[in-house]
């Protein structure tokens, strides 16, 4: 299996477990965001993103710049648990 259809369907199984109400949502919010113009704002695939600065888990601040020098960044955003 490709990691798109795997992805795919992970995907769905999350959708599946989102109640209606709250699917509505998020899908009203989508389309709120996408007519804000914003992803024409958004980097595109292979686009190199710009330095930053961020605070980690220890709210230690982190300087991507910093990372780079060491090897390829990975960034992740927790936005909290339902």
């Amino acid at each position: 299996m490709t990691l798109n259809a795997t992805l795919q369907q992970m995907k769905a199984a999350s959708l599946a477990k989102i109640p209606p109400e709250a699917a509505a949502i998020m899908a009203k919010t989508k389309a709120e965001l996408e007519a804000s113009g914003i992803l024409e704002k958004a980097l595109d695939r292979g686009q190199t993103a710009p330095e930053f600065k961020l605070r980690d888990s220890q709210d230690k601040l982190v300087d991507s710049a910093t990372i780079l020098a060491r090897g390829p960044l990975v960034l992740t955003f927790y936005r909290g648990s339902w």
